[in-house]
């Protein structure tokens, strides 16, 4: 088996360009390109720099989990567990700064800590007892979900310093400004992006999700693998939910209700392959976008509900599904 045809996602010769790794991701910013060019024809403003970095700020948090959640994919799983590792994480930071009285570093420290091996349990689980990523990710959603009603059914503020300077601080760009929480962000997507596409351990993720058996006989670390990309996913969760209290300045149980399917879209919709070992992982920004972008599109309207995000965000995601499908099956046949 060629390794490095397994990493790049690369389709047959001959397959064409619809059969390129970077097709669906093409289509994607065409799509992007499209909704913003729509938004500015029918709104003035909508093309202004700080609506446009606005996008970033307002979703930033699923940025970071739609990063996780890529490489989750890429590998062949699924975790359904992310939204609910976000709102633990804003419950458990907001009780250990308002109630234990613990410094900020320490709290930010210990979520991350939390949500890394919450993440490595699940994957731990997934591979030495052969169980269904569905099935223990799902069990991980109930469970970080009904721990945060043990700390509090309440929302608890957050009014520590340090958070709240986070939540005010402007960080000039282009023309405008994004916060804090979006440049970090920004910062862990090109970590990631070298990560997937420059190290060992990117090249052993396509592998596993291209097809784990020729992975193992490879010799490559498919356990441990697969144990550090649910580790990896729960650290992204933890890290939106840091990113999240910054946004939000509380922790609630309530938090982040159904960002476990946005991110499985934003991920799907920026072109990475549901069943594995295909996709970028640099999509997530492009696929985050286009829901940012949809979002934008609504709340500019006013006078449609809310669920319209929820009814284009469905039907794009299953295009993509559709599309996806007919292009993996025209890349066998070619």
């Amino acid at each position: 088996m060629n390794t490095a045809s397994v990493t790049s996602g690369a389709a047959p010769a001959g397959a064409g360009i619809m059969s390129a790794p970077w097709f669906t991701s093409l289509v994607t910013v065409l799509l992007l390109v499209v909704l913003l060019a729509a938004g500015g024809a029918a709104y003035p403003g909508f093309l202004s720099e700080q609506v446009m970095l606005n996008l970033l700020i307002d979703n930033a948090h699923l940025l970071v989990i739609a990063v996780g959640m890529g490489f989750v994919i890429l590998a062949g799983g699924i975790d359904l567990s992310v939204g609910s590792v976000l709102a633990l994480t804003t419950m458990v930071a907001a009780w250990l700064l308002h109630t234990a009285h613990w410094p900020p570093a320490a709290v930010i420290l210990a979520v991350l800590v939390l949500g890394a091996v919450f993440g490595a349990a699940q994957g731990a689980l997934i591979h030495y007892f052969q169980l269904q990523p569905f099935i223990v990710t799902l069990a991980g959603m109930f469970l970080a979900r009904g721990l945060c009603y043990l700390i509090s059914i309440e929302s608890i503020t957050i009014d520590d310093p340090l958070f709240v300077a986070a939540s005010q601080t402007q960080v000039p760009l282009v023309g405008g400004f994004i916060s804090p929480g979006a440049a970090i962000a920004l910062i862990v997507l090109a970590i990631a992006i070298w990560v997937s596409r420059r190290s060992a351990f990117g090249r052993a993720v396509y592998a596993i999700g291209g097809n784990e058996q020729s992975a193992l006989m490879m010799g490559l670390a498919v356990g441990r693998t697969k144990v550090l990309v649910y580790a990896f996913s729960g650290f992204c969760a933890a890290l939106g939910g840091v990113l999240f209290a910054f946004y939000m300045l509380s922790g609630y149980g309530q938090h982040a209700q159904g960002t476990e399917l946005d991110a499985i879209a934003a991920v799907v919709i920026g072109g990475t392959l549901l069943t594995g070992g295909y996709g970028y992982v640099a999509g997530a920004l492009s696929g985050v976008l286009v829901l940012g972008t949809i979002q934008t599109l609504i709340a500019f309207d006013g006078t449609l509900s809310s669920w319209w995000t929820r009814i284009v965000i469905g039907a794009l995601l299953f295009v993509f599904c559709v599309v996806q499908r007919l292009l993996s099956v025209r890349s066998h046949q070619s």
